[in-house]
């Protein structure tokens, strides 16, 4: 039940920033990067992601452990590839220089959140 517990409060909190970050990407993220479409569809689709990823987590962890057949790695893949997907274009976006290393992180996470959705499948 901790991990129920855990996983739900972690998709409350995604879907919360998610809501948050993407209202701050339409309506002040241009003050920071100027009219460049592209960084403003970066940042819309890391936080639409975030916000699906976070339902997902919500959805997973309202079922209840009597009858739960999920495989233990679907939360934590979900969770971290969002983390690392999102939270990635989010930083390259306002600061693409300071932190160019993080590049390949964002599809890993993408992969992460793959895997996570397939492991629902096992």
């Amino acid at each position: 039940m901790a991990s129920s517990n855990f996983y739900w409060r972690a998709g409350s909190l995604l879907g919360l920033s998610g809501i948050a970050l993407g209202a701050y990407g339409s309506h002040g993220l241009s003050k920071v990067v100027g009219n460049d479409e592209t960084k403003l569809k970066n940042w819309n689709t890391a936080a639409h992601y975030q916000i699906i990823q976070g339902v997902a987590l919500l959805a997973i962890s309202s079922i209840p452990t009597s009858v739960r057949r999920i495989h233990p790695a679907a939360q934590p893949l979900i969770m971290g590839g969002t983390i690392m997907f999102s939270g990635t274009i989010y930083l390259l976006t306002l600061k693409r220089e300071k932190f160019r290393a993080l590049g390949p992180v964002t599809p890993l996470g993408g992969l992460a959140m793959m895997a996570g959705w397939a492991a629902l499948l096992l």
